[in-house]
């Protein structure tokens, strides 16, 4: 048998985790839909989840990343819709310094031999479940870098209509990657019914599913606040479920 080429860790390490790559087409109107004025849909419209267990800073963090093709000012990029992650002690402080919006999900994740399984659960609802199976290994990409929007906003205190503390602006997350190892994977993809996560509802699918295993190299990251969004038109964009951006009770998913 032919040794395999595939990134070694130490046993029990949790640095050098693939992540789980996952898109799939989706309508465009369902993509415009959910975006706030200011952020345009692209040229293309799919849905990117991308499940992880990553260290954040120094302990595992386990996460799922939901993220839909949006342009701002005519710059290419994904709207970051929630991480869903299971470390509690991460999630005020990075929407509060960077509007990243994260909050807490249970994550089941993880390969045994060309098996791969995840679930992702949410106030007791399943809204991502998934077996796989790899189906060997795919060329590296170039480097290359990925562009996510974020959006930083604080309403007043005691919350007069229309008032804010922190306007809405939004923050630019620029990551630059050098794959090491990636391999394909065949997955049977299960989008469940949920009211804090309604991608079934709201993000169908419309097309085929693909997945990948990635390890990556990063290279770069670079978080920098870009322009202010106008605060009227943001409004019913401002309360959202958790610290996730689908909108909560005046406009979006009932809770």
């Amino acid at each position: 048998m032919a040794e395999s080429n595939a990134p070694k860790i130490d046993p029990g390490d949790i640095l050098g985790w693939p992540i789980l790559k996952i898109d799939y087409p989706t309508d465009p109107q369902n993509i415009a839909g959910l975006l706030p004025p200011g952020l345009d849909p692209s040229d293309e419209s799919d849905v990117h989840l991308s499940i992880y267990n990553f260290p954040v800073p120094d302990e595992p963090e386990f996460g799922i990343v939901t993220a839909v093709d949006a342009d701002y000012r005519g710059e290419k990029g994904m709207f970051t819709l929630g991480y869903g992650i299971d470390q509690e002690s991460a999630v005020f402080n990075s929407q509060e310094l960077n509007g990243q919006p994260k909050y807490l999900a249970e994550i089941e994740y993880w390969r045994m031999g060309p098996n791969v399984r995840a679930r992702c659960v949410h106030q007791g609802y399943s809204f991502v479940e998934l077996r796989g199976q790899s189906t060997g290994v795919q060329p590296n990409r170039e480097p290359h870098s990925e562009v996510e929007w974020w959006i930083k906003s604080s309403r007043a205190v005691g919350g007069a209509e229309k008032s804010y503390d922190f306007p809405p602006h939004v923050v630019k997350v620029k990551s630059d990657y050098q794959t090491v190892h990636q391999e394909g994977v065949d997955i049977d993809l299960t989008l469940g019914d949920s009211p804090w996560d309604p991608i079934a509802r709201l993000l169908p699918i419309a097309g085929d599913v693909t997945a990948r295993l990635c390890t990556f190299r990063f290279l770069a990251r670079n978080i920098t606040l870009e322009g202010p969004l106008d605060p009227d038109a943001f409004w019913p964009h401002a309360d959202t479920i958790g610290g996730s951006r689908w909108q909560g009770l005046r406009g979006g998913p009932k809770r």
